[in-house]
């Protein structure tokens, strides 16, 4: 379901969820993932990155894949090109995410929409720092 225009719904999400899980984070602090994780780390979610660069960023683990996490996670922060988003939408149904987020330029209305048929909550075309910091998410 898409709810990219539903503050109250977006309020709702980012105060009840507890994990993020950063596809595309890196370790380099001049990429938009690792800024916005290590944001969303100081806000108190726990944050999992996932790349398969990597095995660690954040001095946190790195998996490779959503459902190589292990069990389900409440918000999947995608940062990857619209080209690459199917296949990681296809990991977070798969992974029982009970979102997808679509950071800025990455959405990709074929994989919103399978993500919406599937029962998970999209967000499109938008940063989960702006948007935290916008609805005054309080720290966890």
């Amino acid at each position: 379901m898409d709810i990219t225009h539903d503050r109250e719904r977006i309020r709702e999400l980012l105060t009840e969820a507890r994990t993020v899980a950063v596809v595309g984070d890196s370790p380099n602090p001049a990429r938009d993932a690792h800024r916005i994780a290590e944001y969303l780390i100081g806000a108190g979610y726990e944050v999992i990155p996932v790349n398969p660069q990597y095995s660690e960023v954040h001095g946190l683990r790195c998996f490779p894949t959503l459902q190589s996490i292990g069990r389900a996670v409440d918000i999947v922060d995608i940062f990857r090109r619209p080209e690459n988003t199917p296949e990681v939408v296809e990991d977070a149904i798969a992974a029982n995410a009970k979102c997808v987020w679509f950071q800025l330029d990455t959405a990709n209305e074929a994989a919103a929409k399978r993500a919406d048929e599937a029962g998970l909550a999209t967000v499109r075309n938008a940063c989960t720092m702006v948007a935290h910091r916008t609805l005054r998410i309080p720290r966890r």
